[in-house]
């Protein structure tokens, strides 16, 4: 009789899953924090805000200020500057936070990817605010100037207002431009209340400041255009595509330039000097939208970062220049 075959050997049993718990959070420094967020809100950005605000100074300066009352007051200036737009930024982060993680565009900003935790955001917050209230009623205490603190809790909220409205206006754009807008207004009050009603430049270049940024971050929001659409969010580029808010985008500078010529034309301390930094500017402007149509995105960092940098620092050299000459 032939022998029966061996049975095959059983296969082994499958192994028992286990339960991997989650890493806790890393723990983080008060330094690494800062560092996190100084990194992902690119502190280096102020610099479009921030000439204005030096220029509002200068046009608002009474003439009994001396050399080191004046210099003191432009450094809680730049102060106030940059703590109030970290805070900004930081209710931008943490108000699009979920936003942002779903978008692959800003999925590895410090929030959205979890470097940064929603605590270390809201003390982040908490602190800079905090700090820019402390700095504004520095000049009540230094220069009898309360308007700046009395103002600081309603410019918190504005400039944090901001970071809401894309969920329900495809106007955000002038919210943005408003923000910034503030910043050589609130200078202006810091160094003499006075001189908004004396100093019709002063809403003239406000006005410039409000266009100037709506127009670039129309082209900026270009770059979300099909994920603001798919998931609801409101924005010119979602509302008109590419062509129209191109269109949006060219009409806001143009405005920009307009009041640019009449506040130097409402100031006659403003001369040929801030004349050549319009010019150079309207003609930066053009270049920008010159480098969008031949290169599209691929020319955004150019247009966004390099030319409207070097447009707010030209306009604030070239007014404070005349200032003092």
């Amino acid at each position: 009789m032939t022998p029966s075959p061996p049975s095959p050997p059983s296969p082994p049993p499958p192994p028992t899953p286990t339960t991997v718990s989650p890493a806790a959070p890393r723990r983080r420094s008060a330094l690494e924090v800062a560092r996190l967020v100084a990194a992902d809100i690119k502190i280096a950005h102020s610099v479009f805000a921030l000439p204005f605000a030096v220029l509002a100074a200068f046009l608002a300066r009474p003439e009994t200020d001396t050399h080191a009352r004046f210099a003191s007051k432009l450094l809680l200036i730049v102060l106030c500057m940059v703590f109030a737009r970290t805070f900004a930024m930081l209710v931008n982060r943490l108000a699009d936070r979920r936003i942002d993680a779903a978008n692959p565009r800003t999925a590895r900003r410090a929030l959205a990817a979890g470097r940064l935790t929603l605590r270390h955001g809201l003390l982040a917050t908490a602190t800079t605010a905090a700090a820019f209230v402390a700095a504004t009623t520095l000049f009540g205490f230094l220069f009898a100037n309360w308007w700046p603190a009395l103002l600081a809790a309603p410019v918190l909220l504005w400039i944090g207002f901001y970071s809401f409205t894309k969920r329900f206006t495809a106007l955000c754009h002038l919210f943005l431009g408003g923000a910034l807008a503030a910043s050589p207004l609130c200078a202006a009050i810091a160094v003499d209340p006075a001189s908004l009603a004396s100093t019709p430049a002063l809403w003239w270049i406000a006005g410039m400041v409000l266009c100037w940024v709506a127009g670039f971050d129309v082209i900026y929001a270009l770059q979300d255009l099909d994920y603001d659409r798919r998931v609801g969010l409101s924005s010119i580029p979602a509302a008109l595509g590419p062509r129209g808010a191109a269109w949006v985008s060219r009409t806001l500078h143009a405005v920009a330039v307009a009041c640019l010529v009449l506040a130097w034309k409402s100031d006659p301390r403003l001369g040929v000097v801030f004349a050549l930094g319009i010019a150079l500017t309207a003609t930066l402007l053009i270049a920008e939208h010159v480098v969008l149509v031949r290169k599209g995105l691929a020319g955004l960092d150019m247009a966004f970062f390099t030319l409207n940098g070097i447009v707010s620092c030209l306009l604030g050299v070239a007014g404070v220049v005349d200032l003092l000459w």
